[in-house]
């Protein structure tokens, strides 16, 4: 592995400008004559819209365009699965979907209007419960659903679930016919925010051809593109998408959310139209972290060893599925765990019901999959008196062996990172009263991606690394300018960072999975590569000897066998134009590694109340090379703290299909006084599919968190709790049982 740049504590590349204001958010974009987009939101989660008069509003000062569903008719949106109208037509199918939008002079002024907009609803009977909704007689939601563009396979019959697709090996009754112990149970999780700072915000504007200008909080602007051209019906070269910062993703600015109605707001307006969120439509209308239902059977011998494993996932989609960029939830593929195991079944089921539409968070599908496994994992051990670290000795993975979809992982590190868990938790050491300790462990394979970088070397000797990577958080910006530093030995401050609009590259497949510094940092190491091949040849024909006889140092080329050195301006010059390298990166395969994780977590329960103090934290993680310790910690720290939030206090709650939770003041998310003592162990390893062998951190340590505080408090009371969040009334409730 190269040294000097990589592998060192750094600040972002970001971070002057993010503290300063020069970082250009989308909600800081103004253009001449902007307006402002405002919608009117359904009060009702199901019902038919008998009439909309917006006459009041046309007339109200400042006005500038209304539309209704009539404007947009049969037009539908989506990531993949194009379910969505861009406003609602005849029924609403949620409380809060969009019904009108109003464009005025101030924002002021278009909330004013959304209010004079007059509309008259049939109501109808919701569907709120996914378990009714999967069943025969349940109402149909989406009567259309079989002609809906973007379905993972085609359907026999209209029907609420829209998704179903399995994995597995060997077969599953013969699993648990061969078993002596046979263990069920069902959990259930709930539907989180992802709690960003920065809203959904927006800025359209719309030239009389059709072509448009478009600056968005988006991480995948490309998708973002073929989108809303798909759904508007109109040439996706004719629309421009800029690059803007991001105020925090967590997987919740992958979508196209108001982009589309400001589109049909600037057309109509004829000026720019910008729109932003508030904080309250976030938590009624975002696209958080899908509820799910997932029944669970285990099948083992007395000795420990799992012969059978039934995962069984019903994921509540809210009113759309439009929000899902692969169309389902990638997590339920790989929930069996870690384990070898010969017969494993993992069914997902995606449902419509008449709440909020979902959409991706953080490892999506997987802390709701492991949840449930290493919750499991516990209770099984628990049955044959087995203690639960040595239950999953017995059947963890280990290098070369076949997980349970039936692929060979040739890295897993399983043993290790659990026993190192293990030991630096000091998980065996006394315990004082009410107190619990629990254990989880999960793995993570890396998803790949399609990517391009540059790297310039101007004649001035300036250094450019460009890509169409956007800032949601996650530190890109700054591995890349670490990369090509190191590559040209020149100081992190020396290479500048350009950030290329969706007219600049052939195809950019955008953030999210892990993937960043895989995909970017592949391209960029490609890119430079090619600049310093060019400059050592461009070197050895000028200093009049080999290629192998110079090398990159300190800014400039050496010639090794004598005293001469020339600056990277100098062999520019020598070229009489910048020296540019161009790096593609196109590989999808998951994996082929695991990143792992094994977590112990340490709580005390009060026994009156049933309240759970979160008390320490121990992460291992089998990770490839750190190429920033300072960044690769602030992730692992990042999830945990999700974790927490998850485990034990958010809930967007609902009353009749109604978000109750609209503000962050009842959407409760931590704050520092809930994050517990974290103790982080690193395992580095020299296998990684990133630069460097380095290896996916983003979302690999909020997978197995919820169930190992489920476990801890399990260890601490003696009964589980199956549903998250783990509140106190849940606890004092199994408690009292």
């Amino acid at each position: 592995m190269a040294t000097g740049k990589i592998g060192v504590p750094t600040p972002r590349a970001e971070g002057v400008g993010k503290v300063t204001g020069e970082a250009v958010y989308a909600v800081d974009v103004t253009l001449p004559g902007m307006v402002w987009g405002k919608v009117l939101r359904s009060p009702i989660p199901c019902g038919r819209i008998k009439r909309i008069n917006t006459s009041r509003a046309e007339q109200a000062p400042g006005v500038r365009a209304v539309v209704t569903g009539a404007d947009v008719a049969g037009l539908k949106i989506g990531r993949r699965l194009y379910d969505m109208p861009i406003l609602a037509e005849d029924v609403v199918r949620f409380a809060g979907e969009k019904v009108a939008a109003v464009a005025a002079d101030s924002e002021e002024a278009a909330e004013r209007a959304v209010e004079l907009i007059e509309v008259e609803y049939e109501d109808g009977e919701p569907v709120l419960d996914p378990l009714e909704a999967v069943k025969p007689s349940a109402p149909v939601i989406h009567p259309d659903v079989m002609n809906y563009e973007g379905l993972m396979a085609p359907l026999e019959s209209p029907t609420n679930t829209f998704v179903y697709l399995s994995w597995g090996k060997g077969e599953i009754e013969k699993g648990f016919a061969e078993s002596d112990v046979i263990v069920e149970n069902t959990f259930y999780t709930q539907p989180v925010h992802q709690g960003y700072i920065e809203p959904h915000s927006c800025l359209v504007s719309v030239e009389p051809s059709g072509a448009a200008e478009i600056w968005s909080c988006s991480k995948t602007p490309f998708a973002l593109r073929q989108q809303l051209a798909k759904a508007l019906k109109v040439p996706f070269e004719s629309l421009m998408v800029h690059p803007c910062y991001i105020g925090g993703d967590f997987g919740g600015k992958g979508d196209f959310m108001d982009v589309a109605v400001a589109y049909v707001l600037s057309r109509k307006s004829g000026r720019p139209v910008k729109m932003v969120m508030d904080y309250d439509e976030e938590l009624m209308a975002g696209n958080p972290r899908h509820a799910c239902t997932i029944k669970v059977r285990t099948g083992v011998k007395r000795d420990g060893r799992i012969m059978a494993h039934h995962l069984d996932f019903i994921f509540d989609s809210g009113a759309y599925g439009a929000f899902k960029p692969i169309g389902f939830l990638f997590g339920a593929q790989e929930a069996g765990g870690a384990y070898n195991m010969p017969h494993h079944l993992s069914e997902e089921r995606v449902t419509y019901t008449n709440k909020i539409p979902c959409g991706h968070m953080r490892a999506p599908g997987d802390p709701q999959g492991f949840f449930a496994t290493e919750s499991q994992m516990d209770a099984v051990a628990g049955e044959l008196g087995m203690d639960p670290v040595e239950f999953r000795k017995v059947n963890l993975m280990h290098d070369g062996d076949e997980s349970p979809t039936g692929h060979v992982l040739h890295h897993i590190k399983a043993e290790e990172t659990l026993d190192k868990a293990v030991v630096e938790s000091g998980y065996g050491a006394p315990k004082g009263a009410n107190t619990g300790r629990g254990v989880a462990v999960a793995q993570w394979l890396p998803l790949g991606g399609e990517c391009y970088a540059f790297v310039t070397l101007d004649t001035d000797g300036t250094v450019t690394v460009s890509a169409a990577a956007m800032d949601q958080g996650s530190g890109t910006y700054t591995v890349l300018r670490q990369l090509v530093a190191e590559e040209l030995q020149v100081p992190l401050e020396s290479v500048n960072l350009e950030t290329l609009d969706s007219t600049q590259v052939l195809k950019d497949q955008g953030l999210g999975g892990s993937r960043g510094t895989r995909i970017y940092g592949n391209a960029a190491y490609r890119a430079v590569t090619a600049v310093k091949e060019e400059l050592l040849g461009i070197a050895a024909e000028a200093m009049g000897t080999e290629v192998d006889k110079v090398a990159v140092a300190d800014g400039g080329v050496t010639r090794l066998d004598a005293e001469q050195r020339m600056t990277y301006a100098e062999l520019a010059r020598v070229k009489g134009s910048a020296i540019r390298g161009e790096g593609h990166y196109n590989d999808a395969t998951m994996g082929p590694e695991a990143s792992m994780c094994a977590q112990v977590a340490e709580v005390e329960v009060d026994p009156e109340t049933g309240q759970v103090e979160l008390r320490k934290v121990t992460a291992a993680l089998n990770t490839g090379a750190v190429l920033n310790p300072l960044m690769h910690q602030g992730q692992i720290d990042g999830a945990i703290v999700m974790g927490v939030g998850y485990a034990l206090m958010e809930d967007v709650q609902f009353d009749d299909g109604k978000v109750t939770t609209v503000n962050l003041g009842d959407y409760k998310i931590p704050t520092i006084r809930d994050v517990p003592e974290l103790r982080t162990a690193l395992i580095q390893s020299d296998t990684g599919s990133g630069p460097y062998n380095s290896m996916s951190i983003g979302e690999t340590p909020i997978i197995p968190f919820a169930a190992a505080v489920a476990n801890a408090v399990a260890d601490a009371t003696g009964s589980r709790v199956r549903s998250l969040p783990i509140t106190a009334e849940k606890v004092l409730s199994r408690m009292s049982v």
